[in-house]
């Protein structure tokens, strides 16, 4: 027969009276599965603390209250009657946001024994020192990147290339529409001009990695230089589709 588990309640509020500072214990019992849900959404763990609270029903856990907004959830060990888990909670208040957790890493909870005294000492060596300095990190982004680095829009640029990629599968512009600045840049990079439809093309030759290649780096070499780089569909249309092949290689040449 089995051991029976060790109550819950008893051992956090034992637990909270032998850690260091001021701690309190906060005992809750769950009617449905969903209660569970508001306390484990705050849990600081990617471990196997994480995996207990999303894998089983757990019908009661506790928080322990400590020293300067502390708090760590505690909650039994399935299949391990005289083990309890114990995992710290994310910080939280007006000033922590969630840009303020990225690249920290994760305190994580640790198994402990049903023994008050000795889950204490187990805290205290290997769970609180990881759980401060990751505090603190979360802390010091707060304070130095207060608000989310939202990416800002392109800067405004007088000239710009829209290349359009087309029905029949070419990729190019309209030889009228490329700002003369940008047509060594266009030769440079594989751009074909084709008389005889009045428009640069990238000849499909080259294959999509190909294309998708030189695009890239015509656009960089053209941000660099402030001219704008888009990328378009042309609109339907009933008319034949045109060949991206030169006739003659001579038709291939700078204007």
């Amino acid at each position: 027969m089995p051991p029976p588990r060790a109550d819950l309640s008893a051992f956090a509020t034992a637990l909270a009276a032998r850690l260091p500072g001021d701690w309190t214990s906060e005992y809750h019992r769950h009617a449905a599965y969903e209660d569970q849900f508001p306390i484990i959404d705050r849990l600081w763990d990617i471990g196997h603390v994480d995996y207990i609270v999303s894998q089983y029903v757990l019908v009661h856990d506790a928080v322990l209250y400590g020293p300067d907004d502390q708090a760590l959830y505690i909650a039994d060990r399935p299949l391990r009657p005289r083990q309890f888990v114990v995992a710290p909670l994310e910080p939280h208040g007006d000033t922590i946001k969630p840009h303020h957790f990225v690249g920290v890493e994760e305190p994580n909870g640790i198994a402990v024994p049903n023994d008050p005294a000795r889950a204490a000492a187990q805290l205290v060596q290997r769970l609180l020192p990881r759980y401060e300095d990751a505090r603190r990190t979360v802390r010091h982004n707060a304070q130095r990147q207060p608000e989310p680095p939202h990416r800002k829009g392109p800067p405004q640029v007088a000239q710009v290339v829209t290349l359009t990629q087309y029905k029949d599968g070419a990729l190019g512009a309209p030889y009228e529409s490329v700002p003369p600045e940008a047509h060594t840049t266009l030769y440079l990079y594989g751009f074909q001009y084709l008389p005889h439809q009045a428009a640069f093309l990238l000849p499909s030759a080259y294959g999509e990695a190909g294309r998708a290649l030189r695009v890239y780096a015509m656009a960089q070499e053209l941000a660099a230089r402030g001219i704008g780089v888009n990328l378009r569909h042309a609109a339907p249309s009933t008319s034949p589709a045109l060949s991206t092949a030169p006739r003659k290689a001579a038709h291939a040449h700078h204007r």
